[in-house]
């Protein structure tokens, strides 16, 4: 740590800047947070060897002890059972009031968690909008939003003043979780203490800014707006919330609803590592006016024939809704809030499947959204099975011979993906790229 940050955290702590110290120069904070699409925290406390402590800042939030390790290979991670998340990055949308059946935007989403987040808090209603601005880290956004199964979603790689121009007006909720100078981040990342510097910080709060005066076009009237950061500097966090106010009049602080962390300027929330996270500030925005329903529809395309007997081969009940449509060969199934827009779209709802010469194949996608129950055949497996184990490891693994075709793979009543199975044996679909190497 620099001395100019250490004489700026003494200045905003004042007689706390000794515990700051103590608490930052000992273990990191390290969490998990249950995905309770997939998974309770009952059901995940019987599959891991360690303790579940709550956090404060989220009421499916855990505290990983010091000592684990390599808990991303575990089978119920792959199955998206669990989000693993520094404890306090829960903070804001628990401030973000998410109720199923809303329109949110995630503006600045990857890699994912706050995403992940909010699409818990939707339970398959509404829309959650996702946006990326670098492709790389779009593309893990992706990634994370596929495995904890959520299909209402939209995930998008584009600038946020073009997002939020083209998409005025139509979100509830709008979460800006601001890049920033990540002060709250200088313990598990050395690049960000190098890379610190009050120019740096200044530069932070210019771009934070224009970033939410992007955000409010977004918002519907009535709607509400959380500005979040990882950083512990007044010029990012209550300089910029300050400053917004001042230029936009038909917004105001309300109340966060939450008591973890610490008081900042009205209604705001400050978390320091003494408030049992790595750090966080958040604060909760609300636009004049009426908040009204809807959600720009384009309607449905008509689809080629064989996709819904294809689709209901899979799945009963059409667990996805019926909006299917055919992007390059790909079979969607887009979500009932969606609007066609000419933005760069990474991906809209599901993958339902890929039409592969004259013949249709399944997408991990849809498996890893679907509940084991809606699937036409599955097979069921444990977490300390030797055949969950061969299965995420690409292998083949013997099955009931009366099983036939393709089938989703379930671990501890949870899809974690599929395969095709004949004669007693199912050929493994799990996707290279995510397979474990041991």
């Amino acid at each position: 740590m620099t001395e100019k940050f250490l004489e700026r955290m003494q200045s905003l702590l004042g007689d706390e800047f000794d515990a700051f110290l103590q608490y930052y120069n000992g273990e990191n904070f390290r969490g998990l947070r249950v995905n309770t699409l997939k998974c309770t925290a009952e059901a995940l406390q019987g599959a891991l060897p360690f303790e579940l402590k709550p956090t404060p800042f989220c009421p499916d939030g855990f505290y990983l002890p010091a000592d684990v390790s390599s808990l991303g290979n575990h089978p119920l991670h792959h199955a998206g059972a669990f989000y693993m998340q520094e404890p306090s990055a829960a903070s804001a949308v628990e401030m973000l009031g998410v109720q199923p059946g809303d329109r949110v935007l995630d503006l600045c989403a990857a890699p994912g968690g706050k995403s992940t987040q909010i699409g818990a808090k939707l339970k398959g209603e509404g829309l959650l909008w996702s946006n990326e601005i670098v492709k790389s880290r779009a593309n893990v956004l992706l990634s994370n939003i596929e495995r904890m199964g959520i299909a209402n979603t939209v995930v998008s790689n584009c600038h946020p003043e073009q997002l939020c121009e083209r998409l005025a007006g139509c979100f509830d909720r709008v979460l800006v979780d601001a890049p920033c100078s990540g002060e709250g981040m200088f313990r598990k990342n050395s690049a960000a203490q190098t890379e610190w510097s009050e120019e740096h910080v200044k530069s932070c709060a210019e771009r934070q800014l224009h970033i939410l005066n992007s955000a409010k076009h977004a918002l519907k009237p009535g709607g509400v707006l959380v500005y979040s950061t990882c950083t512990f500097s007044h010029e990012e966090n209550e300089g910029v919330i300050t400053r917004f106010l001042e230029e936009n009049p038909d917004f105001s602080l309300e109340s966060s609803g939450v008591t973890f962390g610490r008081p900042a300027m009205e209604h705001a929330r400050r978390i320091f590592p003494m408030d049992g996270g790595e750090g966080h500030f958040a604060a909760r925005l609300r636009k004049s006016g009426d908040l009204t329903p809807g959600f720009p529809d384009s309607g449905k395309a008509a689809v080629k024939p064989g996709i819904t007997e294809f689709y209901d081969s899979l799945f009963r009940d059409r667990p996805f809704g019926e909006r299917l449509a055919v992007r390059n060969n790909k079979i969607m199934i887009l979500p009932e809030n969606y609007i066609e827009t000419n933005l760069p779209v990474l991906r809209a709802g599901i993958v339902l499947g890929e039409i592969v010469k004259n013949r249709m194949e399944p997408h991990h996608s849809a498996f890893m959204a679907a509940k084991p129950e809606g699937c036409r055949q599955r097979v069921d497996l444990t977490h300390d099975s030797p055949e969950i184990k061969a299965f995420l490891h690409g292998e083949e693994i013997a099955v009931p011979p009366e099983l036939k075709g393709f089938t989703a793979v379930c671990v501890d009543g949870m899809t974690a993906g599929f395969g095709k199975a004949s004669g007693g044996r199912l050929k493994n679909k799990y996707p290279k790229g995510l397979r474990t190497l041991k």
